[in-house]
């Protein structure tokens, strides 16, 4: 195929069911550019080009995965928020909204990731302090009062806790007249890098798994437009991982999910494009450029040649990007902006297809509002006023840029080959391979920086005496008390019997092969909150302990 051939068969009738943006697109000399430059278009004739490049929309989708991208619809501006009480995310949220944000992306607290209610003395300290406190369906509907489900996107970072999550949210669009097999968005979903890099699981690898396998094959049947996990490489970059070590590490997990409903009979093109992955943007512009270009192509490769995937659609590494917290300083927090503009370019130049920007002061606190509108307005800067979204693939046939998209995949795809002769992802994180070589990269990063040979701007070079002057949120303690004492209340007045019968046969169904998910659904309309679901699954499956790495 050459690129007259793409423009008639492939954009021709891509366009006629998603316009362009704009009729034409001119740089500020005047000149008209197209959506697509290639060796054509400088007269340079290269026979690998089809093979290892070729065209937007099209196999092994190294330049995007749409073949308009951009020209024709922006990124989801997806500003990840949550803190104290659902009233109070439920306002950010609004503000969001009303500033241009396109996508909702729910934060959660800690109690809540590992499946403890805000009224729980494990939950002591924690409530509403890193994301919104959801223990009950009521707090859900709190959550997203006055916002229409069936018309907004909404990304949830849940793992462990997932399959309340997904039921309590789907159950809330229900009530507000939605039909959840139209919703749109996308559960975190992700148990394996819990073990590798966050931590916020509850049960063994085995059960968790199997609940997180339960989820994807549930949302193929029932939730068609839901993405049922984002595979996250985010995590393992900000506890140390290298930019082929995300990548290799992140698809490794994505081969495992994917055998893991192979398992259950289910075809590979009936919930492959349902499958979304998760990145971060770092420092290296160039480098994260062609990170994201090359774990899209290696994605592409898997999927067609190990999983045998027919649809175009199984083989598409969609992915969202959030810029790099590991990289935010609490010295001279203002430059923040300054690096997470250029993270966000990254993303952008590789073709993500949503973006949360951090906020600059998120070094030092949960993110003002002042600070989330900059970090709001710099995703608009980039799409609005750079030029960047009128061509796609800008920095395609980069010498530079093409040779560390090779590298990348190439370095990524032994690592992922090591993981193959070890028996799999999971016997790799139990052996604690995965860890050490994040960690390695880690303590050699910090080396580094503590040396000078990796200069930190603000921190090991260009210091200044200062006072850190800034509006910081806190979430104050009456927040917290009402959030525990709606919880009490909650509980108080439901048909106790019926929530203890709805959680007994979820109980009998997890010593089961059964999906829980309608179980879970079942538990959610008897007035079960997280953490008693939680807790009836700790009954069956006993709580994980991780081993000692070093």
């Amino acid at each position: 195929m050459n690129k007259k051939e793409w423009e008639e068969k492939v954009v021709g009738s891509f366009i006629k069911k998603a316009p362009e943006r704009k009729r034409e697109f001119k740089v500020s000399s005047g000149f008209v550019v197209d959506r697509l430059y290639t060796p054509e278009d400088v007269g340079v004739v290269d026979p690998n080009y089809e093979k290892k490049l070729g065209y937007p929309g099209v196999y092994p989708f190294t330049r995007g995965i749409y073949p308009t991208m951009y020209r024709g619809r922006i990124w989801t501006m997806r500003q990840y928020a949550g803190f104290g009480t659902a009233e109070e995310t439920n306002k950010r949220y609004k503000f969001l909204l009303s500033q241009g944000q396109t996508g909702l992306s729910v934060a959660f607290d800690l109690p809540t990731q590992i499946g403890y209610d805000s009224d729980h003395p494990m939950a002591l300290g924690e409530v509403g302090k890193v994301g919104v406190a959801i223990s009950t369906i009521e707090d859900m509907q709190t959550l997203f009062d006055g916002i229409p489900l069936a018309k907004v996107s909404t990304s949830m970072t849940i793992n462990s806790t997932c399959a309340q999550i997904l039921a309590m949210y789907a159950l809330v669009a229900e009530s507000q007249g939605a039909n959840i097999a139209e919703l749109r968005g996308t559960v975190q979903n992700d148990m394996l890098k819990e073990y590798i890099a966050r931590g916020t699981y509850i049960y063994p690898p085995e059960p968790s798994l199997r609940l997180a396998t339960d989820i994807i094959v549930f949302c193929a049947k029932e939730m068609p437009n839901w993405n049922s996990i984002s595979i996250s490489g985010y995590h393992m970059e900000e506890a140390g991982a290298t930019p082929v070590q995300e990548v290799a590490f992140t698809l490794a997990d994505g081969i495992t999910y994917v055998e893991k409903v192979l398992e259950r009979g289910i075809n590979v093109d009936d919930f492959a494009p349902q499958l979304s992955f998760f990145f971060s943007a770092g420092n290296n512009l160039f480098e994260e450029v062609a990170k994201f270009r090359a774990a899209r192509r290696l994605w592409a490769r898997i999927m067609k040649e190990r999983f045998n995937a027919k649809k175009p659609q199984s083989m598409m590494l969609r992915f969202h990007v959030q810029t790099a917290g590991c990289t935010l300083t609490a010295q001279q927090p203002e430059l923040n902006i300054i690096r997470v503009a250029m993270q966000a370019l990254a993303a952008v130049l590789g073709g993500c297809q949503s973006l949360h920007t951090n906020s600059f002061d998120e070094a030092l606190c949960l993110p003002t509002e002042k600070a989330v509108r900059i970090a709001l307005r710099t995703q608009q800067i980039i799409a609005e006023e750079l030029g960047v979204a009128d061509v796609i693939d800008p920095l395609g046939g980069s010498y530079y840029v093409e040779w560390l998209t090779d590298k990348i995949e190439e370095e990524a795809m032994k690592y992922i080959e090591k993981i193959d002769e070890m028996g799999g992802m999971i016997k790799a994180i139990e052996s604690g391979y995965v860890q050490r070589e994040i960690q390695k990269s880690a303590y050699e990063k910090q080396k580094a920086i503590e040396s000078g040979e990796l200069v930190v701007v603000g921190v090991n070079k260009y210091q200044i005496e200062e006072e850190i002057h800034m509006e910081l949120l806190r979430v104050p303690k009456e927040v917290v008390e009402k959030q525990v004492a709606r919880v009490k209340r909650f509980k108080e007045n439901r048909d106790k019997r019926e929530v203890e019968r709805s959680l007994e046969k979820l109980k009998k169904a997890a010593e089961t092969d059964a999906n829980l998910m309608p179980f879970v659904f079942e538990c959610v309309r008897s007035k079960a909150t997280l953490g008693e679901i939680a807790d009836a699954l700790r009954e069956v499956f006993g709580e994980y302990r991780a081993p000692e790495i070093f």
